[in-house]
């Protein structure tokens, strides 16, 4: 006699789930209960506490801020901004007109290749797509509905008055729930936890040993209590920072690139001339 299929994960946890809890943590004690008992494994659970922490989460909550945002001048010829655009290797770019308060529109990156092509009547303007505005307070969750149903990437998030805050990728909210999605630009498994960018600055891994760093960038950071550079720079911020988020360490400005609501990824980092910050913080015990 055969023996009876086993039921999913899903199904297992929807039957825990049925005890009715009476709140939030009452569901999430239920699903760390379920987890303990072997009924998913900690990649469910992680992705099931993502999906709940999506639901209350804002845009203003993950958003690249408008300091940090990567944009194209309309103003500009193809010669001037290409190279920004290899560089930072993103598939989407905001055009804006004199200012980052006025975007205008979204290039494409692969929309250039018309440029590369050598057609005789090339102009940026006639290449954007048209921008998505959203309010700082849009939730996560409906945000992701509309990403979904306009076949739409990125959105613009501006504040009460208008302006631009920042902006948000579909990538965004996604890594909320799965985690860091890392594609062909990001750091792989295999490259080196530190690399140089064009700027003379540094993109640095989170996990990357202190030890290691300090012999890479000549530094005289202490490993006495954390072992990872990520590990300082939560220590020194005292919570876990957003992107763009900055904090200065010894000699070095560390500036977060990559973070979600769970860890830190990568950071940037640049030497900090400020005399003070070399006075005050040659070490860092």
């Amino acid at each position: 006699m055969d023996d009876p299929p086993k039921s999913s994960w899903l199904e297992r946890v929807s039957a825990l789930v049925l005890r009715e809890p009476g709140d939030r943590e009452q569901l999430l004690a239920l699903l760390h209960s379920a987890f303990e008992r072997n009924l998913f494994d900690s990649d469910a659970l992680s992705m099931i506490e993502g999906v709940i922490q999506v639901s209350e989460m804002q845009a203003r909550d993950i958003m690249v801020p408008r300091s940090q945002m990567d944009v194209i001048d309309i103003n500009e010829t193809p010669n001037k901004f290409i190279p920004l655009i290899i560089e930072t290797a993103h598939s989407r770019f905001p055009v804006t007109e004199n200012d980052k308060n006025n975007v205008i529109g979204i290039l494409l990156a692969k929309d250039l290749l018309r440029y590369y092509a050598g057609e005789e009547e090339f102009h940026v303007r006639d290449m954007l797509r048209p921008v998505v505005f959203i309010p700082e307070s849009k939730r996560l969750n409906v945000l992701l509905k509309d990403f979904r149903s306009n076949r739409n990437h990125i959105a613009i998030v501006v504040d009460e008055y208008g302006g631009v805050a920042g902006l948000i990728t579909i990538e965004d909210v996604l890594e909320q729930i799965v985690g860091e999605i890392e594609d062909e630009h990001d750091f792989d498994e295999v490259e080196d936890n530190i690399v140089q960018d064009l700027n003379g600055h540094f993109r640095v891994k989170a996990v990357t040993e202190i030890s290691d760093f300090n012999e890479r960038l000549e530094g005289e950071l202490s490993d006495a209590d954390y072992d990872t550079i990520g590990g300082l720079v939560l220590n020194k911020f005292g919570r876990l920072p957003k992107r763009g988020e900055s904090v200065v360490i010894g000699t070095f400005k560390f500036t977060v690139l990559r973070a979600d609501s769970r860890r830190l990824y990568t950071l940037l980092v640049e030497r900090n001339t400020s005399e003070t910050a070399a006075a005050t913080a040659s070490k860092i015990d």
